[in-house]
């Protein structure tokens, strides 16, 4: 039960983002050779190193960049291989 007035931040999966402690979900079996995602966060070394550990456990390759688009500081990520 949650009580009135507490946020309730759910659990981290193992191939969750959690950069800034809030939980970010990605539809990682949806995601193609050439496909892209990007993840707003003020933690890029944090976002990076999670990045990293997902994909490294899917045997995926990757580009990973720090950016700012649309006025947000983040991390995209592109599936390679």
């Amino acid at each position: 039960m949650v009580k009135k007035g507490t946020v309730s931040r759910g659990v981290i999966k193992h191939d969750d983002l959690n950069p800034d402690g809030v939980r970010v979900v990605v539809n990682w079996e949806t995601m193609v050779i050439g496909a892209s995602v990007f993840v707003p966060c003020i933690n890029t070394a944090l976002a990076t190193k999670e990045l990293k550990r997902i994909v490294g456990s899917k045997g995926w390759e990757s580009e990973i960049q720090v950016r700012i688009e649309d006025n947000k500081l983040g991390v995209r990520l592109w599936r390679t291989l």
